[in-house]
């Protein structure tokens, strides 16, 4: 079966991409990196991806908005 949609194969690797922000991106290898945006997980599966998020995006608003010392659990 082709997946039109990267982010629909289970056999896609990822990078993590992180912005000025704080926020994350999940982002297929194959694709161009958007300006603004830095690799911080090198490329993995899907699944690995999700377990690194858990484990490392506590705060789920842009820097801008967050205040100190509340998580965004």
């Amino acid at each position: 079966m082709e997946f039109s949609n990267p982010f629909d194969s289970p056999q896609s690797r990822f990078f993590i991409l992180e912005n000025t922000l704080k926020q994350f991106s999940l982002w297929p290898e194959h694709c161009a990196i958007p300006d603004g945006w830095l690799v911080v997980c090198e490329a993995a599966s899907n699944e690995e991806c999700n377990r690194w998020l858990l484990d490392n995006w506590t705060q789920l608003q842009p820097t801008t908005f967050a205040k100190p010392g509340v998580s965004g659990e």
